[in-house]
């Protein structure tokens, strides 16, 4: 109501200047926690008078038609990050050409300045204290709406060892695991 958006013909969509309040949220097709949440933001947002449409596609479309040619009002996506978390190419204003992850164009010069100071030391305390801040002027601008972590259960054999569990993941030390050669039970060949 502050912003001006107001339910003028009483059909449940707010509307501003004759326009109404509406927007289409793409995805691919085949992620079923992705095509459920779509459903929960069109229901919740429609309570507020803000229409969704849901539009699923092909992955090739979605990627080639969509996202790289910047074709959409909003988007479910999801990232990964890996162990070292140079989010470089996913933030920095220099990532913003057709085919590049900065896809929505975002554009803050202290978090490029932050991902360059961070991804040009090998210090960890000094790359955290850069990666934190990043996070939280991400936190503040919000260019996305974080959804959810999914959850993970891994199963690993015991026969494995060298795995140290940690914050970022299970999988961050993956290079240090080893099966004992008494327990080996399949052996690489030359």
């Amino acid at each position: 109501m502050e912003a001006g958006w107001q339910d003028a013909n009483g059909d449940g969509i707010l509307e501003k200047d004759g326009r109404p309040f509406v927007f289409e949220l793409v995805l691919s097709q085949g992620n079923e926690t992705r095509q459920k949440c779509a459903e929960i933001i069109q229901r919740q947002l429609a309570e507020v008078g803000i229409s969704v449409k849901i539009r699923v596609l092909e992955w090739a479309a979605f990627i080639n038609d969509f996202i790289n040619k910047r074709r959409f009002d909003a988007v479910i996506l999801g990232w990964t990050i890996p162990p070292d978390p140079d989010a470089y190419d996913v933030w920095h204003s220099s990532k913003t050409a057709p085919e590049e992850l900065n896809f929505i164009s975002y554009q803050n010069a202290a978090v490029d300045e932050l991902l360059e100071r961070g991804r040009s030391t090998f210090d960890q305390k000094e790359r955290k204290k850069y990666y934190d801040r990043f996070q939280e002027i991400l936190a503040e601008d919000q260019p996305y709406t974080f959804l959810y972590v999914p959850d993970e259960l891994t199963i690993i054999n015991k026969r494995f060892r060298g795995i140290e569990p940690a914050p970022i993941g299970l999988y961050y030390n993956f290079i240090k695991w080893y099966v004992p050669r008494d327990e080996q039970k399949f052996v690489m060949t030359p």
